[in-house]
């Protein structure tokens, strides 16, 4: 199969495209990190990438919260009208088979239970919670303490920033193309993907780079909040791998799937950034009890689906990732 790798000489699109090259495909990569025309919001350019193609991954993004909302229309140009302008030529090219690198912040914060009221759903942490330390949601209903969970595909979406905006856009956009085609197409609704040739810490980079930059320069990591925050750290060769088992895949024709895309064994940041310090033999982490403005306090999903509907199984376990990039190079920005 060939297959147009937008992003292919990004962190995650690079590990796509070795990976499609180790199952046979070929990949066709389209990024402007390679050449400077090659941006998916180039309807000429996008057009010409697409001849003989039989597919695409669609991994070009703008990520990260970012500096501020003034961010805001790069991210829409970036990430939606880039993607608009991909699937439009799509559509005209005959591709009907489509795989996107969807998030996990789509859905906001994760999933809470209440002892008295079930799954409740809390709303933005307020500013004046963070600043006194207060870092974890309470019921919305009653004020108690809330459990965290898994989240399910299904679960309500509830994006908090821009970035998270624009990922969402992209999954309708994917979805409307799918139905007014009859393509197929897979968002994979990735979780923290961290490993060799993450970007060097930039304002758009993930907290596993800043830790790990942090720790090159031999200072200690800077952990936010009090490190208790809960994600699910992936590693991005297990990434690759779903990207590849997703396009082989017979995937629904005229609709998109979504599915969340991670390890299914959370860690906490803080966790993380030991995990690193050790491995590099770095300084101990800080714990800040500083925090930002639309970030979520735990955000881990159930990947069972991807798991059960398309045989994908993460292989690479937390503690041999984060010894393996703890000495692995950077890419940079």
């Amino acid at each position: 199969m060939r297959v147009l790798v937008t992003g292919g000489a990004g962190f995650i699109g690079s590990t796509v495209v070795t990976a499609l090259r180790e199952r046979g495909h070929e990949p066709v990569v389209f990024d402007v990190r390679t050449d400077p025309g090659a941006d998916v919001r180039s309807p000429g350019a996008v057009r010409a990438a697409l001849d003989g193609v039989d597919a695409v991954c669609h991994q070009a993004a703008m990520v990260g919260l970012g500096t501020g909302f003034g961010d805001a229309p790069e991210y829409v140009s970036r990430n939606d009208l880039g993607t608009a302008v991909l699937l439009a030529a799509t559509a005209d090219a005959g591709v009907r088979r489509l795989v996107l690198a969807g998030s996990m912040v789509v859905y906001g914060e994760g999933r809470y239970v209440c002892a008295g009221h079930g799954v409740v759903r809390p709303g933005p942490r307020a500013e004046e919670d963070l600043a006194a330390g207060r870092f974890e949601p309470r019921c919305p209903v009653c004020g108690a303490a809330l459990e965290p969970g898994l989240v399910g595909e299904d679960a309500p979406v509830d994006p908090r920033n821009v970035y998270a905006t624009t990922k969402l856009a992209q999954e309708h956009l994917a979805a409307a193309w799918a139905r007014a085609t009859g393509g197929s197409a897979v968002s994979l609704r990735y979780h923290n993907v961290y490993g060799p040739g993450m970007p060097r810490d930039t304002p758009y980079a993930g907290v596993a780079s800043f830790f790990r930059s942090a720790l090159a320069r031999g200072e200690a990591p800077r952990v936010f909040e009090d490190g208790g925050q809960r994600r699910d750290f992936v590693h991005v060769r297990d990434v690759a791998s779903a990207n590849v088992t997703a396009l082989e895949a017979d995937a629904a024709a005229g609709a998109l799937t979504a599915y969340n895309t991670g390890s299914g064994t959370p860690h906490t940041v803080g966790e993380m950034a030991r995990a690193l310090a050790d491995a590099c033999g770095g300084p101990e982490p800080v714990v800040t009890g500083e925090y930002r403005l639309g970030d979520v306090r735990h955000i881990t999903a159930d990947s069972t689906r991807l798991r059960t509907d398309l045989g994908w199984t993460p292989h690479i376990t937390f503690e041999h990732g984060m010894r393996e990039f703890a000495q692995a190079p950077l890419q940079e920005t």
